[in-house]
């Protein structure tokens, strides 16, 4: 059974940087693409960045050039370092497993719990 663990949330100014940390339990974490989600307030979840399982990288339009997604195997953990904050990047971030290997991204039922990420002007 899989299970994901979000962290690294906080409060912070625009402007400023923070990295997501999701843990990964159960078996065959390199053979997953993997993504991090955001729902903000009144919003539905929307996808913000995926990684295949060799590492090749999506963004949404939104985040590109200031976010980057990375994945450790090894430690079966997926990254995300979030620079360049702004307010409306304020959400409840979310670690998700794909169902394939590769692109496109197909997400699983496999969520975490989420973290919090609000920035401030």
């Amino acid at each position: 059974q899989v299970q994901l663990v979000e962290s690294g949330g906080g409060l912070v100014q625009a402007g400023e940087s923070l990295r997501l940390s999701c843990a990964f339990s159960g078996n065959f974490f390199s053979v997953w693409a993997m993504a991090w989600y955001r729902q903000a307030p009144g919003k539905q979840r929307e996808l913000v960045a995926a990684i295949t399982g060799g590492g090749i990288s999506s963004y949404d339009d939104s985040v590109k050039g200031r976010f980057t997604i990375s994945r450790d195997n090894a430690k079966k953990t997926v990254y995300m370092q979030m620079n360049s904050l702004k307010t409306e990047d304020t959400a409840v971030y979310y670690c998700n497993r794909g169902l394939d290997y590769g692109f496109p991204y197909r997400p699983s039922d496999n969520w975490g719990q989420g973290t919090q990420v609000t920035v401030s002007s």
